[in-house]
């Protein structure tokens, strides 16, 4: 990928590029006849994000065309329901912007069914739970007892219906082992609504062992296996998953929230690609698929009547607005650069890796092969906090994170999660991501903790300047939105 960001990689170039500028500055014009600090905010907001090294992998940057996209009349507009088919009226032009973002799910992801009302991602795994749950314990409780609907349902009858949805079994990846906490993750809804277990990784390599998840779920027999993760830096067999999954008649969910881009990319194929082989996939729309933030669910023929059945079960009313940015973002997606740009997350990663491991830095499974790089800061003498702290006092935006067995927690912990996508957009290549490593290594080894404390630190003298001046050279090569003023 050149060294384009997102305004120029779509073809328009600088015409593009004024365009967009007079747009914002019109726009914030009218902002500040209302609230000033508020058009202050949004310019100094641009200016932080272009003067940082963003490395968040759940974080990316938009095109102005999806963001523009979200400021218009759709946003006042209530629609609940679906398409044709609204519990208010006027929504003909909402129709069309759902049906939309629709159709370039189905054709970007190759899927049977989307549905684009999510409003994020934990509400996609809920509406696909639900959804799951519906289709598999519902209907056939219903089916029971005469097929009657369950608004005609005796109280009696619905307290064993209600027992019966409350009382099934999810299994996902656990939290420290890369999983999200809407997989099960006990503080989290998804493992208050479920009896619930985890499968993890295995404690010498950190690698998904298939054979260990087989065994855990034919011991426990759930009735949802969920896969996908948040922080896990290797691909998945997601046909080994459906085997798994098959063999205790579970529904196979895979929450590709984080890899979407590198699914919609054509970076995972065949086994790799989870859309063929589960029963229902979720998704964000932001991180590596650079929309805007909200969800999808994928889902086949079977569980499409449940799922889109989202709103009113689980959702309130679709966000429109957000829905065309939706429509817009997948539309960009669709053409043949997206492919070129998710490779380059995959190639800047592997290069991110290298770079960490060649300076003896610990990644947790010796490296990555996705979008992500999960760092051991542990001997760096440092917790997760402490290491994220000093990195944003030197201009490195990352997120602590837990690795496997993590001896300081979930809030403290002992790891930093790094990601490409973001800076992968800007036009970063293998060469600046080697560099972003010798950077991060040159903080952290200039990083002691205070005490006994596990968040407070202190940065040797002239490393964060140093670094930041460092930073500012690779950042003004591969400028934000460039052409873009305000």
């Amino acid at each position: 990928m050149t060294a384009e960001s997102v305004t120029s990689s779509n073809g328009l170039g600088a015409e593009y590029a004024d365009t967009a500028s007079e747009a914002y500055r019109a726009a914030l014009r009218v902002i500040e006849t209302v609230e000033p600090r508020i058009a202050d905010a949004t310019r100094k907001e641009l200016a932080d994000q272009r003067d940082s090294l963003k490395l968040i992998a759940s974080e990316n940057y938009a095109s102005p065309a999806v963001l523009l996209t979200m400021g218009t009349w759709f946003s006042d507009k209530y629609a609940e329901g679906t398409i044709g088919h609204r519990f208010y009226a006027a929504c003909q032009n909402v129709d069309t912007v759902e049906a939309l973002a629709a159709e370039h799910a189905r054709e970007l992801f190759d899927a049977p069914y989307a549905y684009a009302q999510p409003h994020s991602g934990i509400d996609a795994n809920l509406v696909a739970y639900w959804a799951i749950l519906a289709t598999r314990v519902e209907a056939p409780g219903l089916a029971d007892l005469g097929a009657k609907h369950v608004n005609d349902l005796s109280e009696a009858e619905w307290e064993s219906l209600r027992n019966k949805l409350g009382n099934q079994r999810l299994m996902g990846m656990s939290l420290d082992t890369g999983g999200h906490l809407t997989h099960g993750f006990r503080p989290n809804i998804s493992g208050k609504m479920f009896h619930q277990r985890q499968y993890g990784t295995n404690p010498d390599t950190g690698f998904i062992d298939y054979d260990a998840v087989a065994a855990a779920v034919r011991e426990f027999k759930p009735l949802v296996l969920v896969a996908g993760y948040s922080a896990y830096p290797r691909r998945v067999n997601f046909a080994k998953m459906r085997e798994i999954a098959d063999e205790v008649g579970a529904t196979l969910m895979v929450d590709m929230a984080h890899f979407a881009g590198l699914v919609a990319g054509k970076v995972f194929t065949g086994d790799e690609d989870p859309v063929p082989h589960a029963h229902v996939t979720t998704t964000t729309t932001h991180k590596s698929l650079r929309g805007p933030r909200g969800g999808l669910v994928l889902a086949t023929e079977e569980y499409a009547p449940a799922v889109d059945k989202g709103c009113p079960m689980v959702l309130g009313g679709p966000l429109s607005h957000v829905m065309a940015a939706k429509a817009v973002a997948l539309a960009e997606a669709r053409q043949p650069a997206f492919r070129e740009y998710a490779q380059s997350i995959a190639d800047n990663a592997q290069a991110l890796a290298d770079g960490f491991v060649k300076r003896d830095a610990g990644l947790v499974t010796g490296g990555t092969d996705n979008h992500l790089v999960l760092l051991d800061v542990t001997s760096f003498g440092l917790t997760g906090r402490q290491a994220e702290s000093a990195l944003l006092d030197s201009g490195i935006v990352t997120n602590r994170n837990a690795i496997p067995a993590d001896p300081n927690g979930a809030w403290y912990t002992s790891g930093i999660r790094l990601g490409t996508p973001a800076l992968t957009t800007r036009g970063f290549g293998a060469e600046d991501f080697d560099r972003v490593a010798e950077l991060v290594i040159e903080v952290l080894s200039n990083t002691q903790p205070e005490g006994s404390s596990k968040a407070k630190y202190k940065l040797a003298d002239g490393t964060a300047e140093r670094v930041h001046a460092a930073a500012a050279e690779l950042l003004s090569a591969n400028p934000l939105y460039p052409g873009l003023t305000l």
